[in-house]
């Protein structure tokens, strides 16, 4: 059996067993694929699929069903990501593109890609730390209390209630905000905590106690691990999936997202897309699903990750190649906003 004619067998196998859901005999694939070969010499190499660990019997008399060894042979023997058609390329572009603000575009994101690729779709907001100051502003809300917002490039609106050290006239909130952004505008959230900390030091003493409240507080929004935050959408889809085991898990480490955001963690680099199959998930929950991630961003800069979980048995080259398609262009769309 050739290492070409192992692959094109098994690819069969995949892709009739995720057509079906059924265990597929030899004669079935003789029938709807053209193989080359007879009948006889594919259950050969079923034979040989099966030694090797790349499909397996689920009960005497039955045909075969894919690996998590199998599923990845076939992940990894993909030479790209599938494109996508210029319809289904204009449909993501024109709905993201009507989104109105980040949340806006991470709920769009999560349902357009939950349709697409009929799983579990997760994404991650934007990490702060690599975002930068697009614009600070104070509103004053009384003698002595402010709303301090902070809006990244990337859109993130950050808001805080500021009590504020005694009264400040509008002049004096007018001024802070002025030294805020000639401080930190266009600055890595990353660099921002020295330059908050020398803020006060910055301004007339009669607005250093002022200051320092607004810098505190402002520290406190920088530490907060707000891409933490994730936003899931299509969880019903598992309603159809017949799973192994009790659904109940998978649920409950989804709402932990502890688990995808460690999977998340691994991405390196925007639109690069990792897949981890059954088994080779750490966390005993997630073995019997698959979870597709990449990462979106603007350029070489990685903003967040986003991806899809969904059973072992799934159409790989579609549900990629979404992935994919949407996390290029959630990151065009954030770069541009």
């Amino acid at each position: 059996m050739t290492e070409e004619r192992k692959l094109e067998v098994l690819r069969a196998v995949i892709e009739d067993y995720i057509a079906t859901e059924e265990p597929v005999g030899s004669k079935a694939l003789a029938e709807r694929h053209h193989l080359g070969v007879s009948p006889a010499t594919i259950r050969n190499d079923m034979a040989l699929l099966e030694e090797e660990g790349y499909i397996a019997q689920p009960h005497t008399s039955a045909g075969r069903i894919p690996t998590d060894k199998g599923y990845r042979l076939f992940v990894d023997r993909l030479s790209s990501v599938k494109p996508l058609s210029a319809a289904e390329r204009k449909a993501i572009e024109t709905f993201l593109a009507g989104a109105f603000d980040l949340d806006d575009v991470l709920r769009r994101t999560v349902r357009l890609l939950a349709q697409l690729t009929r799983q579990v779709a997760v994404v991650q907001y934007p990490i702060l730390s690599v975002s930068t100051v697009r614009h600070l502003e104070v509103v004053q809300l009384g003698a002595t209390r402010a709303m301090l917002v902070m809006i990244t490039d990337t859109g993130r609106v950050e808001q805080r209630v500021v009590e504020l050290a005694g009264t400040t006239t509008p002049d004096q909130i007018s001024d802070l905000r002025t030294t805020l952004n000639a401080s930190l505008r266009d600055r890595r959230l990353s660099e921002a905590p020295d330059i908050i900390a020398g803020l006060p030091d910055a301004v007339p003493s009669d607005q250093r106690a002022v200051m320092a409240g607004l810098s505190t507080v402002l520290l406190e929004t920088l530490v907060e691990r707000s891409e933490e935050r994730m936003v899931l959408g299509g969880t019903a889809n598992l309603d159809s999936v017949d799973f192994p085991h009790s659904l109940r898990p998978v649920l409950e480490a989804l709402e932990e997202q502890v688990v995808l955001l460690k999977l998340f963690g691994e991405v390196r680099a925007p639109t690069a897309v990792r897949v981890r199959i059954g088994g080779e998930n750490k966390d005993e929950a997630l073995r019997s699903t698959s979870v597709i991630a990449s990462g979106y961003g603007s350029g070489d800069t990685l903003l967040g990750g986003i991806g899809v979980l969904g059973p072992t048995r799934m159409d790989y080259v579609s549900t990629m190649s979404a992935v994919f398609a949407v996390a290029r262009y959630v990151g065009e769309l954030l770069a541009g906003s």
